[in-house]
C-alpha cells in the first residue's frame, strides 16, 4: 500500500514531504513561539488588526519563520512572493515592485518574503530600501544568522527584529503527535504507534528543529511501512535520523554561542561543562587549533600568575597536538582544558594591560625619565641621561626605590594581585617590597 495513496487537501500532495503537507495554515494550529504570538503579544495584535509591518525573523532552523511569514501575509489580505538570494535578482525585483504598485493601486497589499535574508549582499539589500520606505511592499526577511551583524543598519532600521526560539521538547512532542494522527495531510490513515524510547529519541535528536522531526518521522514510518510493521520503534527512527549534524556553522551566530560557553566555563570553574563545549566544537567539525589558541589566550587573561603554569600547559597541548593530531589530539586538549577549568583564577594582568593601555592612550608618548635613559655617548650623559640610576643588584634582595615610570604617572600602580594561588604570593612579596622601600624614604 501506498503511504500516501489517500488525497491531500488541495493544494497539499502527497509527494510533498510530511513537514511540508503538516505546515499551519492559521495562527491556531503554529506551535512554538508564545513570546510572539499569545494574547496580547506583538504578532497576535498585528494579525488582529490587520496590519503588518516589516520584519526581520531571527531564528534557528525550524522554528517557523517561512510558516509564520505566510500566515501572517494571509492574515493581512496580502499577495505574498517569495523572493531568494540564489534564483532572483533586480530585474525579477522590478518586476514584483510593478506588480505590487498595481495591487496597491486596487487596495491589496504585497509581502516580499525574502528567505536567508543574510546571502543578500549589501548593494542587493540596499535595492529593497526605497520601496519599504514608500510602503509600496511590506518586507519579512527570514535569517538564521544575527542581523545585527548580516542586515544592512538603513533595512534593519525600517524593520521590526523578531527573534525565533528552537521549539521545546514539549513543542516537537506536539508536531509529532500531530503527524501521526492527521489523517488528511499526515499519516493518520496508517494507525502507526510511535514506541516511547523511539518517541524521545525523535524528540531529543531534532534539536528544537521541527522539520528534523517531521522529515525523519516520515522515514521512519516508512520503514515501518515497508516491512508490513505499524509500530515505529527506536530501530527505524535511528536508522531513519542516522546522525544528526550538529548545529555549528563555523562562520555563523551558533559558532560564537558555543565558543563563549567554553570559555565562560573554562572562567566559572566548571570543568565537566567546558569539556562538553568542547567536545561539541569538535564533533561539529571546529579547528582543534581554534580551540588551543582560545585556551592559550584564556591562560593568560582569566588565570594569569594565579597559575604561572597554566599557560605552559596550553602551549603544550597546543603543540601536542601538531604532533599527534587527531583523533588522538583531542586528548591533550582535553588535559588542558580540564588543567585550565580547574586552576585558580586572577585577571589581574590582563586588566593592569588595559589600565596601562589606558594611560598611553591618554597622556600619548611622554618623556623617558633621564635617569633611566641609555647614555652611550659623552654628550648623552653630559646631558644627564643615566645619572643617579640606581643598579637594583647592587641593593640588598635587588629591590631599589626608584620612580621608574613618566614624572606624569608617578605612584600609579596597575598590577594589584589577588589572592589566589600562587598570585598570593606574588601580592606579599610586592607589599614586602614596598614595606622596605617605604622604610628608607
Amino acid at each position: 500500500m501506498d503511504l500516501f495513496a489517500d488525497k491531500p487537501p488541495a493544494g497539499r500532495k502527497p509527494s510533498q514531504p510530511l513537514a511540508d503537507r503538516m505546515r499551519p495554515a492559521t495562527l491556531d494550529e503554529f506551535v512554538g513561539q508564545d513570546h510572539l504570538l499569545g494574547p496580547g503579544k506583538l504578532l497576535r495584535g498585528m494579525v488582529a488588526a490587520g496590519k503588518l509591518q516589516s520584519l526581520i525573523l531571527w531564528g534557528p532552523p525550524g522554528s517557523g519563520k517561512t510558516t509564520l511569514a505566510q500566515i501572517l501575509a494571509s492574515s493581512a489580505g496580502a499577495s505574498c512572493v517569495h523572493f531568494s538570494a540564489v534564483t532572483s535578482g533586480v530585474k525579477d525585483l522590478k518586476k514584483i515592485i510593478q506588480e505590487a504598485e498595481q495591487l496597491r493601486r486596487s487596495g491589496k497589499p504585497t509581502v516580499l518574503f525574502v528567505d536567508e535574508i543574510h546571502h543578500f549582499n549589501k548593494a542587493q539589500q540596499d535595492n529593497f530600501l526605497p520601496h519599504v520606505e514608500r510602503g509600496t511592499l511590506t518586507l519579512i526577511g527570514a535569517t538564521t544568522e544575527n542581523p545585527s551583524f548580516e542586515v544592512i543598519s538603513p533595512l534593519l532600521s525600517r524593520c521590526r527584529g523578531l527573534l525565533l526560539k528552537a521549539l521545546s521538547p514539549t513543542e516537537i512532542g506536539t508536531l509529532i503527535d500531530r503527524a501521526l494522527g492527521d489523517r488528511e495531510r499526515g499519516l493518520g490513515n496508517f494507525e502507526l504507534t510511535l514506541a516511547e524510547p523511539a518517541r524521545a529519541f525523535l524528540i531529543e535528536q531534532s534539536q528544537g528543529d521541527g522539520r528534523v522531526a517531521l522529515n525523519a518521522l516520515e522515514a521512519a514510518a516508512t520503514l515501518a511501512q515497508a516491512q508490513g510493521q505499524n509500530q515505529i520503534d527506536l530501530a527505524k527512527l535511528q536508522e531513519a535520523l542516522q546522525k544528526t549534524p550538529l548545529r555549528y556553522d563555523k562562520t555563523g551566530e551558533e559558532h560564537y554561542n558555543v565558543i563563549s560557553a567554553f570559555i565562560k566555563s573554562l572562567r566559572g570553574s566548571d570543568p565537566d561543562a567546558a569539556l562538553y563545549w568542547m567536545m561539541r566544537m569538535l564533533e561539529a567539525g571546529e579547528d582543534p587549533l581554534f580551540i588551543a589558541r582560545r585556551m592559550v589566550i584564556f591562560a593568560a587573561e582569566d588565570i594569569g600568575n594565579a597559575d604561572p603554569q597554566a599557560l605552559q600547559v596550553a602551549i603544550a597541548a597546543k603543540e601536542a597536538f601538531h604532533f599527534v593530531g587527531l583523533p588522538e589530539g583531542r586528548i591533550p586538549l582535553a588535559q588542558a582544558v580540564t588543567y585550565l577549568a580547574s586552576a585558580p583564577k586572577s585577571n589581574a594582568s590582563y586588566k593592569a594591560m588595559l589600565a596601562a593601555a589606558e594611560d598611553v592612550e591618554a597622556h600619548g608618548s611622554l618623556a623617558v625619565p633621564l635617569h633611566l635613559r641609555n647614555a652611550p655617548t659623552p654628550l648623552m650623559r653630559k646631558l644627564g641621561y643615566g645619572k643617579d640610576y640606581k643598579y637594583a643588584h647592587d641593593y640588598e634582595e635587588h629591590v631599589v626605590d626608584q620612580q621608574h615610570l613618566p614624572e606624569e604617572l608617578r605612584n600609579r600602580r596597575y598590577y594589584t594581585p589577588g589572592d589566589s594561588g600562587y598570585e598570593k604570593k606574588l601580592k606579599e612579596r610586592l607589599e614586602s617590597w614596598a614595606a622596605k622601600k617605604t622604610s628608607k624614604t
